[in-house]
């Protein structure tokens, strides 16, 4: 199916708004809708800001997670819009795989292009694919596949097993520690426009069955790029899978291992060992 092309990146308030008032009574299969938008420069200040939040080396070369950033609001336009089988409110981010098949220079243009597949049965829940694919000078640079979990939603008869889990060697050594604070959410939250409630804070959290505010899985993801920075290859699939939720404030640890020619790593929490990430970083 050819690609609806936006002239501007969609507003994400407006697009919350609309899936919060539009959250019931949804269902059906998924919409073949796909989204882009051509020759999309990457803002330098915005650019800066990310990385400061996510402890990343701000550098000519875009990280690997930033292009998630830019394709978000399409996958919010087509998750927020009335076809889209599942309420928006309250999904959660359960497995991330980002492919750089090339090194993206931060004054590229870019051309982006997002669609849903994969709508799969969980054991709670049904969970679906938002995929993204970017290309500069008409090569693909860049793609990936986010999983998000809908709790106490059915997917559609004979639909397949999520695939949400990432396996990784048992990495025991701790390398760093990190204090997360209370505030994680909502810093991540301006930066990359998520402002899902399950991250803003306690009392919007609980409303979806959360203790307290937890930390965006991709927030995780790009700090644990940070610490292995100068160590990456120039082309690399990064697979992790956000296990259990960060609450915040916590401190935690990760740990990392040499495998594959790459990495494995895992994030978990520093008083129970509750695995909060375990991923694999593999050269390509």
């Amino acid at each position: 199916m050819a690609a609806t092309v936006l002239d501007a990146a969609p507003d994400l308030g407006a697009l919350y708004a609309r899936a919060a008032v539009t959250a019931w009574g949804r269902g059906g299969d998924l919409p073949a809708t796909r989204l882009a938008r051509t020759g999309v420069a990457v803002d330098r200040v915005h650019l800066a800001a990310y990385a400061r939040v996510c402890r990343l080396p701000l550098t000519d070369v875009l990280p690997a997670t930033y292009p998630h950033v830019l394709a978000f609001p399409l996958q919010m336009a087509l998750m927020a819009d009335r076809a889209f089988p599942l309420a928006l409110p309250g999904l959660v981010h359960v497995r991330n795989t980002v492919e750089v098949l090339a090194p993206v220079g931060a004054d590229a243009p870019l051309d982006l292009e997002v669609w849903a597949e994969r709508f799969a049965a969980h054991r709670s829940g049904a969970t679906v694919d938002l995929c993204a694919t970017v290309s500069a000078g008409g090569a693909e640079v860049w793609r990936s596949r986010s999983t998000y979990l809908a709790r106490g939603a059915r997917a559609p008869e004979g639909a397949p097993a999520s695939d949400v889990e990432v396996s990784v060697g048992d990495l025991p050594r701790a390398v760093a520690t990190w204090r997360v604070p209370a505030d994680a959410g909502r810093r991540y939250a301006r930066v990359s426009g998520d402002v899902n409630p399950i991250h803003l804070g306690r009392l919007p959290a609980r409303a979806f069955g959360f203790p307290r505010a937890i930390a965006h899985g991709m927030w995780t993801g790009a700090r644990v790029l940070g610490a292995l920075a100068g160590r990456l290859p120039d082309a690399f699939v990064y697979d992790v899978a956000f296990r259990r939720p960060l609450l915040l404030p916590s401190t935690v640890r990760l740990a990392t291992a040499p495998a594959g020619g790459g990495w494995d790593v895992a994030v978990r929490s520093a008083s129970s060992g509750t695995e909060h990430l375990a991923g694999t970083v593999r050269p390509l």
